[in-house]
């Protein structure tokens, strides 16, 4: 897949494009639908092949001279002074192509506790493109995070800044990505060489995105609506829309691909979930764009959506692309909450391999160092990465599904479950504790996230064990379900 030459780069990001275009889930939860009035990102990291490790990563904050900052892609633009600090996940061998490449680092928060997850990745329609076409070394996902993360102070500075950047050097892809702060949460859409769009998510509401462009219905001259200059005219003078009406745009129609089922599904299956109240039909050309929940939505059911399948839907055995699949990377739910102290305001839920069969670590903000099982590894398996240790778990219960796929997700709702609950009282712990002493605090919170790190990829490596131990003991003519029981209870 990616070639170890910067000489090749180009045209390895776009193979890896028609590899990974077909992927990604997410949901966006404003801070007035949720269960404890956070703002949540969050996202499936799916790929087009199984094997690709992704590590943990910390950037402190620095100061830079001046000169050209070249992202990983060939994009070159002016060196901020200073970067932020910030948290990532990117891609095994980012630095093997650039040291200062960091390649798809998808998702992460920084000192100012603005937290990004880009992308899901988007189709440009032909009409598009051939007005505004995209440029090959414009912005893409890879470089998405490592480009905003270090500068922006809020959500909106976020959007704002992107788009500024989109608008000058344009865009090497379409892409949707989701951009928040504790107060609010953004969804924005590039759709073409140079043009793009975001919306505030109402706070009340949430938004479920899969691969196809999402925003439409939306005023142009709101000010929870920011878009790149005449955007209005261009599709006028490009006809990408029969009637551009700027009071209810559609931005998806434009230049994206719609009523897709592989899209749509998804985007049905979400908001059914969230929304059993209001009744919709299957396969429309386009679903709400915002919609409020029927019960406040905490991690869990954000975890639970983004492992969903059609079982027991119109759709089931129908639909082409449920959201779990299993060449998921990781998955993520990051939290804002305005409630706890600033450097306990990020809470980053993260998970290794399929989520259906994995667990969301809870990571706070002050995190900044992490065990070498998520530092390590390639894209072939070895023993000592946690990004195998979960992913294999898939695989081993897949030779047997019926009976090992229960086990593994019994496992890690047991699990979950007691995460969910320690950190809610873990966060009254850290209130009180940071009002007599900040350091402690910020030291305690750090221990616990690391010991999660560490306990949870011991417990997949013991049930790797169990797995292993069952698969070949179970080819003997004595075995019996006692030995399941036996093997299982070690």
């Amino acid at each position: 897949m990616k070639k170890h030459s910067l000489t090749l780069l180009s045209a390895t990001l776009f193979t890896l494009l028609g590899t990974s275009a077909d992927a990604c889930t997410g949901l966006i939860v404003g801070k007035g639908a949720s269960t404890d009035g956070s703002v949540m990102i969050a996202r499936n990291e799916d790929f087009g092949i199984n094997n690709w490790n992704k590590y943990l990563a910390f950037h402190p904050a620095k100061q830079n001279e001046e000169k050209v900052w070249r992202l990983g892609n060939g994009l070159e633009v002016p060196m901020p002074k200073a970067f932020l600090a910030y948290s990532s996940i990117h891609d095994w061998d980012a630095v093997t192509l650039d040291p200062a490449g960091k390649y798809y680092e998808e998702r992460g928060i920084n000192e100012f506790n603005v937290a990004i997850s880009a992308t899901t990745s988007t189709e440009v329609n032909e009409r598009a493109k051939k007005a505004d076409p995209l440029i090959e070394k414009g912005v893409i996902e890879a470089i998405i995070p490592t480009l905003i993360l270090p500068q922006a102070r809020s959500a909106k500075e976020g959007v704002k800044l992107l788009g500024d950047y989109v608008e000058k050097y344009g865009a090497g892809e379409g892409n949707s990505l989701y951009l928040a702060d504790v107060n609010e949460a953004w969804l924005m859409e590039i759709g073409s060489g140079h043009h793009w769009i975001a919306v505030r998510v109402p706070d009340d509401s949430y938004a479920m995105v899969a691969n196809g462009l999402r925003i439409h219905g939306v005023n142009l001259d709101s000010p929870d609506v920011l878009h790149s200059p005449k955007l209005l005219e261009f599709v006028q003078q490009h006809k990408l829309l029969d009637k551009a009406d700027p009071a209810s745009f559609n931005f998806a129609k434009a230049f994206g691909v719609v009523a897709d089922p592989y899209n749509v599904d998804r985007e049905w299956l979400g908001q059914q979930m969230l929304t059993a109240s209001h009744k919709q039909p299957t396969r429309q050309e386009q679903y709400p764009l915002f919609m409020k929940p029927d019960a406040p939505i905490a991690v869990a059911d954000v975890a639970r959506v983004l492992s969903a399948t059609y079982e027991g839907t119109p759709l089931a055995g129908k639909a082409e692309r449920p959201i779990r699949i299993d060449r998921q990377l990781e998955s993520h739910v990051i939290q804002l909450r305005k409630e706890m102290p600033r450097e306990f305001q990020g809470l980053i839920w993260q998970s290794y391999g399929v989520l259906a069969e994995s667990v969301m670590v809870p990571l706070y903000n002050t995190l900044q160092s992490y065990p070498l099982p998520y530092r390590t590894g390639s894209d072939t398996y070895s023993d000592d990465s946690a990004y195998w240790q979960f992913r294999s778990l898939t695989a081993l219960a897949g030779t047997n599904p019926d009976k090992y796929l229960p086990l593994l997700r019994g496992v890690w709702q047991k699990e979950s479950s007691k995460l969910y609950k320690e950190v809610a009282l873990l966060d009254q712990t850290l209130k009180q504790a940071y009002s007599k002493d900040k350091a402690t605090a910020v030291e305690l919170a750090s221990d616990y996230s690391y010991g999660q790190l560490e306990q949870t990829y011991q417990m997949a490596k013991d049930l790797r064990y169990k797995l292993m131990t069952d698969l070949t003991k179970s080819t003997e003519k004595k075995y019996s379900e006692e030995e399941f029981k036996k093997i299982m209870s070690l």
